[in-house]
């Protein structure tokens, strides 16, 4: 069954159950999604990430931001009052 956040998952994020025990990654890499973000957070720009993972494009960097956008943007907000 394919769920929301798969049908618009963009097409350079695949997720396979033997390349990362089945986290996202950039397509053709080994490279996580979630290592994408923490080097954004760590200062990294997209154009440095390709350089820090030769296999990485810009474009792929990019990709791996908008499947993390697409997944932030279904959650729900619980508010405690």
């Amino acid at each position: 069954m394919v769920n929301a956040i798969d049908k618009k998952r963009p097409k350079e994020i695949t997720i396979r159950s033997t390349v990362r025990f089945g986290k996202p990654t950039i397509d053709g890499t080994r490279v996580a999604v979630a290592d994408v973000i923490s080097l954004l957070k760590a200062g990294y720009t997209v154009y440095d990430i390709p350089k820090q993972y030769p296999s990485v494009t810009t474009a792929g960097t990019i990709s791996a931001l908008e499947y993390t956008a697409n997944i932030l943007g279904k959650e729900e907000t619980l508010v405690i009052s």
